[in-house]
């Protein structure tokens, strides 16, 4: 027997609030205060707008007034958009031969990974033919190769168990893990950490005011003659 779909809780709108008072809060979001409910209506009504009940366990309830025809399209809109972007788990088959080859098996792995990449599930089925079913030994063999090349991005739901000529097991997405991309950003951040550059305007440190220059630097004085080298070479002239 269906379960039947849980009905929502009435909005209570104008003439079906019957409460004697209610505090009221403007169109624009301030606080009136306490009014009994036919003066709260009447303010509603002299700006064309409605009295909706937003609160109704509080007491005395909680009334805004507002539009309430463009609050449901806000409100149907929202709920639309939610729905799209909520992803409906499906389950997937992905078929093998206990005889599969590599190509053949490497293929079908991959699209399984892509379907639980995407959340769903997936279920593994590995089909025997004829004398196949006196070796249902390659079929665990093969399907445990599928769960543990699908480890990484998968858990296992449904351990393999036989049905008629089948082998099948089901896995199912691995949940992600929380702040994995934040750490990842934060780890090749640091790791691409640059040193700082030298600065354009650094100057070489200036040589000190005693230092004597050396002979092997061009413009260099040479040492100048003694007194007496004079003198000999006037005589020997």
């Amino acid at each position: 027997m269906p379960i039947p779909p849980i009905k929502q809780p009435e909005v209570r709108v104008n003439d079906r609030i019957r409460v004697p008072q209610v505090r009221v809060i403007g169109d624009d979001g301030s606080q009136i205060g306490v009014l009994p409910v036919r003066e709260a209506l009447a303010m509603a009504q002299s700006k064309a707008l409605d009295l909706v009940e937003v609160s109704p366990t509080a007491r005395p309830p909680v009334c805004r007034i507002m539009d309430y025809g463009k609050f449901k399209y806000e409100q149907n809109r929202r709920n639309r958009k939610a729905k799209k972007k909520q992803h409906q788990m499906q389950l997937k088959e992905i078929k093998l031969r206990p005889k599969i080859e590599g190509h053949d098996y490497g293929f079908k792995v991959q699209h399984a990974r892509d379907f639980l990449t995407s959340r769903d599930k997936v279920k593994i089925t590995v089909t025997f033919r004829g004398r196949e079913m006196a070796h249902q030994d390659i079929g665990h063999r093969l399907i445990q190769k599928v769960i543990a090349d699908l480890a990484d991005v998968s858990t296992v739901e449904s351990s393999p168990r036989s049905e008629g000529r089948t082998l099948n097991a089901v896995l199912m997405p691995k949940p992600p893990k929380p702040g994995g991309k934040s750490e990842h950003r934060e780890s090749a951040g640091s790791s691409g950490a640059k040193s700082p550059a030298p600065k354009s305007g650094a100057k070489s440190p200036a040589p000190k005011s005693g230092a004597k220059p050396s002979a092997s630097q061009p413009g260099a004085d040479s040492p100048a003659p003694q007194p007496g080298a004079q003198a000999q070479a006037g005589s020997k002239e």
